[in-house]
């Protein structure tokens, strides 16, 4: 605001617009532009603070079991999650209500009536003087219509129906307000037309409020500058079953404003008038009693308006002065339900700026349960192949891996309760995922122990120097990773941000544990006397005697890759991405039948609804996991604001698909009351959330990029190592981007590029400049031990020394993704997809890409030919 405001004046002062709205905050005429932006800066801060406030105190009151609501720092949104919860609409109206409570005095319709005189006179002279085509046309479709009239034989009904037409239509013409408001005039004993004493201006349909809106707007000039108008909160029902809706005067005070606010009251419940309407009971302050007494007392006889949100809920004449602060809020025709919420919402203060619902996701029991379900399995399949894992590959070292991980396991629960994280399905993905990678540590320190003790070395001292060497290799492969998972909590929202908090919380507990916990378990064998083995008969000489020539192989290693990015690339060209709502907007459902059914049957039942036709929206219907359930995406008014807008996309989808069941099936089974079919869940990303998910996309996958380059560039001291892993990283990038492009279509699961897919990318990431920076350590080992070795040996030897361990972590992690993949459930089968290809195009980098490009960096040919030379001249 503040850059925008100076491109448009540089010369011109916010203090001028800011002075009578922040003087109590120490803005004088004098204060400069970033004086002022620094009070609005703070000021929004307290209203993102208050708000969250707000909002827990309201939905503590709520009566919800174990809710949750956390502030998203940084980025003004505040996430709320309340399971059990039905009725969606309900906590829509609770959280988004500001709870702008008003008390305001009010113009009697005939202090103000001869200004509507005036005002429907000149909307009529307006309408006069607007001579369109359109009329002149209208008036020659009249006379076509007379004519057509007169040949088929008018009769007198006709006439008369024909005469009070054209007399209605004369008085639209000459009354265009009163045409669309009724006025309150009344007739009096001597059958006079007079205005009545209320507050009361008039009455108008539902469907024509927009319209007087309009009028009055127009004319706002004839009216006095303290008036302003608002209508009631509820329409009444005619005889004939029109909904009306009133016109209320209300009259401001000398400061412009409404003569009493709403943050004054103290309390507030619901409860029952002498009638037995339903009303809610307020309590003031002693500030706000003062003001309602002497309020009260200077409108006896008059009406008072109790605005809520800009609309009326009841406007009670004085009959008597009020003490005390006591008061109560009726009409309306308010349920039990409103009055709960409405008096919750007062108790708990108002918003200090208006709440919007960005994003929304509502999973129905059946659903959630099955997600629940197939997560635990798949954590527990995953925990105990790693752990039979380590024990095939390590006999009784792995045996201490696996101790370390259980405890691991204790830790990392018991960081996660006590900083209240909550667990969605990317999150439990980051858990299991995290045990996959939790081994790598473990995995460095036993290769290293082997080493020592081939190396001639007792097993002590091998323990001891094999944990030494570890350290840098282990320390640079987790900080990487944790850059990038502190990045993506960052530019992240939501699951995203659950992803990357369980992903960092296991990162430091299975650093601490693989460390500490290992050591201590091994050094107490030790001490024993006990032996300790560091492979099984099978996995004794496993790829020990690898003579692989990475470096001669690079030719070969870049054209394969140089072809998969070819491939990749060509893809999104032509093919393009599958994009998700997530970074379009919209609203996703999963809708459950009770039989198979054709997606493209769904898809032309859905393109059928008048209402889709009608904004050219047709929906996009994929079978989504089972052949008896589909995934319906749409863009169908998005951006609304209607809290109504969800219940009517519903209806529509009921409307359009409820023959598709077998059995009769309700609107209420179809809108998931029913935990076994209808829609599942239900899902809405809006426009402006869509495009900051993009933003921020791009950018957290550039920022990682960077920032692991001049990590490593200032860790190595060599920019050949960094430049060499941003290119092993763009490989993977562009890989995993491309099969997901290439195979959306062909998969038999969703592969839509959302939140959790950025998330995935960017796990990827992590991984594999671990497994780069790992081989890197031990080649930057290599450089300093052996000065006299060619550089082509020095690589060589420096990835296959730690072959074994990048075997290892890849297969451990691959195990781990194939138990979420195959019994982790539908919802996240794409998630894991996505890390299954960027594992497998991680390692192959790793091990194929980035040492050799290293050497071409490092000029290591021609520093060979250096150093041949420079040796053949020393035996000369």
């Amino acid at each position: 605001f503040g850059e925008a405001y100076k491109r448009i004046d540089p010369t011109a002062s916010l203090a001028q617009i800011f002075l009578y709205e922040f003087k109590d905050k120490g803005i004088t005429v004098n204060s400069t532009n970033d004086e002022v932006l620094d009070v609005i800066k703070e000021e929004t801060e307290s209203a993102i603070d208050r708000s969250y406030q707000i909002l827990r105190t309201r939905i503590d009151r709520f009566g919800v079991a174990q809710p949750n609501i956390q502030k998203l720092e940084g980025s003004g949104r505040i996430l709320v999650e309340l399971p059990g919860i039905k009725d969606p609409k309900r906590v829509r109206k609770l959280l988004q209500g500001t709870a702008q409570l008003e008390f305001w005095e009010t113009y009697n319709f005939n202090e103000i009536a001869q200004h509507f005189e005036e005002a429907n006179a000149r909307l009529a002279e307006l309408e006069k003087a607007i001579e369109t085509e359109e009329v002149a046309e209208n008036e020659t479709v009249a006379e076509e219509g007379e004519d057509l009239a007169l040949l088929n034989q008018m009769t007198a009904e006709d006439s008369l129906k024909k005469a009070q037409t054209e007399a209605l239509e004369e008085f639209q013409k000459n009354n265009p307000l009163y045409a669309v408001l009724q006025p309150s005039f009344y007739t009096n004993a001597n059958g006079m037309m007079v205005p009545a004493e209320t507050a009361r201006v008039g009455v108008a349909l539902v469907k024509d409020t927009a319209n007087v809106n309009r009028m009055l707007k127009k004319v706002s000039n004839i009216f006095p500058r303290n008036l302003r108008f608002a209508w009631s909160v509820k329409p009444n029902k005619s005889d004939n079953g029109a909904e009306y809706i009133d016109l209320v005067a209300l009259k401001a005070n000398k400061d412009n404003k409404c003569s009493l606010g709403g943050e004054v009251i103290t309390d507030a419940r619901q409860d029952y008038d002498q009638n037995g309407r339903v009303q809610v009971d307020m309590q003031m302050n002693s500030e706000g009693a003062k003001i309602w007494k002497r309020l009260t007392g200077d409108n006896i006889g008059r009406q008072i308006a109790v605005v809520l949100d800009n609309y009326v809920y009841s406007y009670p004449v004085v009959n008597d002065e009020i003490p005390g602060g006591r008061s109560q809020i009726s009409g309306g025709d308010m349920t039990v339900e409103e009055a709960q919420d409405l008096a919750n919402i007062l108790k708990a203060g108002k918003l200090p700026a208006p709440a919007r619902v960005l994003e929304e996701n509502v999973v129905g029991p059946s659903l959630g349960q099955e997600a629940i379900t197939s997560g635990f399995w798949s954590f527990i399949i995953a925990f105990c192949l790693v752990l039979l894992y380590m024990l095939f590959f390590y006999s009784k070292a792995g045996l201490a891996a696996d101790i370390a991980l259980l405890v691991n396991i204790v830790f990392f629960f018991g960081v996660i309760a006590s900083f209240g994280t909550v667990l969605t399905l990317p999150g439990i993905a980051g858990i299991v995922l995290t045990l996959g990678m939790a081994v790598d540590s473990n995995v460095i320190i036993f290769e290293r122990i082997k080493e020592e003790v081939a190396a001639g070395k007792g097993l002590r001292l091998a323990v001891t120097d094999g944990f030494k060497a570890a350290y840098s290799a282990i320390l640079d492969g987790q900080i990487t990773t944790f850059l990038t998972g502190l990045i993506l909590f960052e530019f992240g929202t939501g699951p995203v941000q659950g992803f990357a908090t369980t992903l960092m919380i296991g990162i430091c507990t299975s650093l601490f544990t693989s460390i500490f916990i290992t050591r201590l378990i091994l050094e107490g064998w030790l001490a024993k006397n006990k032996d300790i083995k560091f492979s099984t008969d099978m996995t004794r000489d496993f790829m020990k005697h690898v003579n692989f020539d990475f470096i001669k192989f690079r030719k070969t290693a870049f054209i394969i890759a140089g072809a998969m990015i070819l491939v990749s690339a060509v893809s999104l060209c032509t093919l393009k991405l599958n994009l998700g709502i997530d970074f379009k907007g919209g609203r996703n459902y999963v809708i459950r039948f009770d039989k198979e059914v054709n997606d493209n049957q769904v898809r032309e039942a859905l393109a059928n609804i008048d209402a889709f036709k009608a904004e050219s929206e047709v929906p996009v219907v994929k079978t989504f996991g089972p052949a008896n359930q589909v995934k319906v995406t749409t863009k169908y008014m998005v951006d609304s604001e209607d809290p109504d807008v969800d219940s009517q996309i519903q209806e529509l989808l009921y409307g359009a698909l409820k023959d598709f069941y077998t059995g009769d099936v309700t609107y209420q089974q179809f809108s998931s009351d029913d935990v076994s079919i209808g829609i599942m869940s239900s899902q809405k990303v809006g426009g402006t959330i869509a495009d900051d998910v993009t933003r921020k996309a791009f950018l957290a996958v550039a920022f990682s990029l960077v920032v692991i380059f001049v990590y490593i560039a200032i860790r190595f001291k060599r920019w050949q190592y960094g430049v060499s892993s941003i290119i092993a990283l763009t490989h993977d990038t562009i890989i995993v981007i491309g099969m997901y492009s290439l195979l959306y279509s062909v998969m038999p699961f969703s592969m839509e590029v959302d939140q959790s897919f950025i998330a995935a990318v960017l796990t990827i990431i992590g991984y594999s400049i671990n497994n780069t920076v790992v081989i890197f350590d031990r080649v930057r080992e290599n450089v300093a031990l052996y000065p006299k070795k060619s550089w082509y040996e020095k690589i060589n030897h420096g990835v296959s020394s730690t072959l074994m361990r990048s075997i290892n972590t890849s297969g451990t992690t691959l195990v781990v993704l194939l138990a979420i993949f195959i019994f982790g459930g539908e919802t996240i089968r794409g998630f894991v997809f996505a890390l299954l290809v960027g594992i497998l195009a991680g390692t192959f980098s790793s091990i194929f890409i980035a040492p050799p490009f290293a050497y071409i960096l490092f000029k290591g040919k021609q520093e060979d030919e250096k150093l041949t030379a420079e040796l053949e001249a020393k035996k000369k």
